[in-house]
């Protein structure tokens, strides 16, 4: 049987038993500045003291963890104050039980003479009625050493329910792939989703009960184990500690949940950003044992388009123009995620420069009546002479115009 590690805690922070809370809590915080991991990094054993110290206050600047551990000579969550309380009437705590050299059962404790005591071999029941034979034997007024231990290795009716608790459900993501346009004017999504609900043949419990008391505990809830010729008292691992006569559902395994396949609606806001997280309560995974169902987050994945292309909320269109009208200026018509729209092109345009359509983006999901841009990019194409009239032009207009665009290149060799 595995023993319980006793540490003294009032050693390990280097104050005395009769140290005051606030005696406690600078002791820490100076040898929590010594070992802290930040101050240490890389020290294992700084690492490990400093998890040692931190153990040793969560428990002594705790009241009531501190009164169990004096009272016991160790701490865990599993023993109740009333537990404790019990036993040390009943002439237990450090110092050892009444008829219990030793200690508390399941740890080890040297006394005067140095030796080490090992209750693995002997049947206490004898001596647990001896020792509690002052104590009160009903609930009212305290616990015996068999119902002591029980508590301590898990078999009492506070653990009984711990593992029957409702558990929440997971989160679910899923990846929609949107279209282009269904992204920016928004829509609905039709999906069919993979999840875990509650199965409908036991409610999510898990287990169908039956008439009658568990044949296993007779309905106490507990069973009784050795450890050698040491007994003590467990939860039921068939009824759970409940002493109901339970069986495990046959269609979900005991699990309280079923995997399906159900159809889910998505709805698209207008101008839904590649990347956005649509959370759908309640769609994901159910939880166990009457827990609450966690959410669905769809992550949106938005199309592209073969001449728009979207950043943000601003629409980008390279338009192309001819030289004429880039030398001239004009006013053309582009296209727009609404439709056609003029855009005026001024003189002297060069290929390259960025003209701005404002608010002929797209809207925005997060913020009402506001839209992006629209940013239009020029290139200016040349067109090939096709007769001696129109290069006569040409050459008339480059007699004309004798500046050399390579000139402020060649300025900068």
């Amino acid at each position: 049987m595995a023993t319980t590690p006793k540490k003294d805690y009032y050693e390990i922070l280097g104050v005395k038993k009769s140290a005051s809370a606030e005696d406690i809590r600078k002791a820490f915080r100076k040898l929590a500045r010594k070992y802290h991991p930040d101050v240490n990094p890389g020290d294992k054993s700084a690492e490990e003291k400093f998890k040692t110290l931190s153990e040793a206050n969560d428990v002594l600047s705790d009241p009531k963890k501190r009164k169990i551990y004096d009272q016991v000579g160790f701490y865990s969550d599993n023993i109740d104050p009333a537990t404790a309380e019990a036993y040390a009437r009943a002439g237990g705590g450090a110092g050892g039980a009444a008829g219990f050299p030793g200690g508390f059962p399941g740890g080890t404790h040297d006394g005067g003479q140095g030796v080490h005591f090992d209750f693995g071999g002997f049947d206490f029941s004898d001596l647990v009625d001896n020792a509690a034979r002052g104590a009160s034997r009903n609930r009212a007024g305290g616990s015996s050493f068999k119902d002591i231990f029980g508590s301590i290795f898990g078999g009492g009716h506070g653990a009984a329910q711990a593992d029957e608790g409702p558990e929440p459900g997971t989160d679910l993501e899923y990846q929609v792939n949107v279209p282009f346009w269904t992204a920016i004017r928004g829509g609905v999504m039709r999906l069919n989703i993979s999840r875990h609900d509650v199965c409908s043949n036991c409610h999510g419990q898990g287990s169908l009960e039956s008439p009658g008391k568990c044949p296993e505990c007779n309905g106490t809830g507990q069973i009784t184990q050795t450890g050698g010729r040491m007994k003590f008292n467990v939860q039921c691992p068939r009824c759970h500690g409940t002493g109901r006569n339970l069986t495990t559902c046959p269609t979900c395994h005991g699990e309280g949940t079923v995997t399906k396949t159900e159809p889910l609606e998505v709805r698209i806001k207008a101008g839904t950003r590649d990347g956005q997280r649509i959370r759908v309560p309640g769609k994901g995974n159910a939880g166990a044992h009457g827990g609450t169902s966690g959410d669905l987050y769809a992550i949106m994945r938005t199309g592209e388009h073969p001449i728009f292309r979207r950043d943000g909320d601003d629409i980008y269109l390279t338009v192309p123009v001819s030289a004429t009208e880039a030398a001239l200026g004009a006013k053309i018509e582009v296209p727009t995620i609404d439709g056609r729209a003029l855009l005026k092109i001024p003189p002297g345009t060069q290929s390259g420069q960025k003209l701005r359509l404002r608010e002929k983006g797209v809207p925005s999901a997060t913020k009402d009546g506001v839209r992006g841009d629209e940013i239009v990019e020029i290139t200016v194409t040349v067109t090939m002479p096709r007769d001696e009239r129109t290069k006569e032009l040409l050459r008339e207009l480059a007699k004309l115009n004798p500046e050399d665009p390579r000139a402020d290149l060649w300025s900068k060799v």
